[in-house]
């Protein structure tokens, strides 16, 4: 399997769609069921191999780097208490080693990836868009995208979304050349659904090549002042080449509180401490819908 050992995980934005809480709370560290959205993420980077991370921050983003550090006094006392939960405390705190640098301004998701780059080197690396959680049977998204950097270079993990969509995604289109790859041709960021070149969205995952600062070093800023992750990768794919997979798995969409509560609900199903608990709310909670008002 190809050495991937490095994520970039940007997480610099101000969570404008989780207002007002966003406003003391990094959306990173809203809670699914019992631990952070962005834990998932770390865990998926680990159990694919990844051992590296590389936090890309901005003001008012400390309590998600205190997370993940190590918390002596907490610790002293669960130890003390001899409290059921002092070893997952002490996992999170040494799961990885974790490395943050500061996006000063906020200036797009390819100016967040370029503030890595001094971090990351001269190795490839996953970038995780922590607002996306897939989920599903082995191997994870992570692993699938790994398998295909090793076959085709870089890649960018898309789904199929509807047509009335597509203005809310980077969208591709290229030459297909597997059941689930694409070699690209365009990409287009968030195009009007007339002018979309295909249905395939990115979503939540890409595996660059070095090469790709290269590229974000060349773009300019848009409309709205931002450097756009879509425009290094259209150099990229005119390049040495980039291809599009897409993944097998179930995404939630934790960007937007629905998809976060969606998310926790689904997730906590999966859970046997939980489970049978909340199956019998659901059903409740059917019932009580099921009931005429008024």
């Amino acid at each position: 399997m190809t050495n991937v050992r490095t994520a970039v995980i940007p997480a610099a934005g101000f969570g404008t769609r989780f207002l007002p809480i966003s406003k003391a709370i990094p959306k990173e560290m809203l809670p699914i069921v019992d631990r952070p959205a962005i834990q998932y993420t770390i865990e998926q980077a680990l159990d694919a191999g990844i051992d590296r991370i590389v936090l890309v921050t901005s003001r008012g983003k400390t309590p998600m780097e205190d997370y993940f550090d190590i918390a002596p006094d907490l610790e002293a006392t669960l130890e003390r208490r001899k409290h059921a939960k002092l070893d997952e405390v002490r996992r999170i705190s040494r799961m990885a080693d974790i490395v943050t640098v500061r996006q000063k301004e906020q200036r797009g998701l390819g100016h967040a990836v370029l503030c890595a780059k001094e971090a990351v080197g001269d190795n490839p690396f996953v970038v995780f868009l922590p607002d996306d959680i897939i989920v599903g049977p082995a191997p994870s998204v992570t692993r699938q995208l790994i398998d295909v950097y090793g076959r085709r270079g870089s890649v960018i993990a898309v789904q199929e979304v509807p047509m009335e969509q597509v203005s809310s995604y980077g969208v591709v289109a290229g030459e297909q050349v597997g059941e689930r790859e694409w070699r690209l041709r365009e990409v287009v960021e968030k195009p009007p659904r007339d002018k979309a070149p295909s249905n395939l969205a990115i979503v939540s995952q890409y595996i660059f090549s070095p090469e790709i600062f290269a590229a974000l070093e060349r773009i300019t800023e848009g409309a709205i002042g931002e450097l756009q992750l879509t425009d290094a990768i259209q150099i990229l794919a005119k390049g040495s080449g980039v291809h599009a997979y897409k993944f097998n798995g179930t995404r939630y969409d934790c960007g937007t509180p629905l998809g976060l509560l969606q998310a926790s609900v689904e997730l906590a199903l999966e859970r046997p401490d939980m489970r049978d608990r909340v199956k019998a709310w659901l059903a409740g909670l059917n019932a009580k819908l099921g009931q005429p008002t008024g």
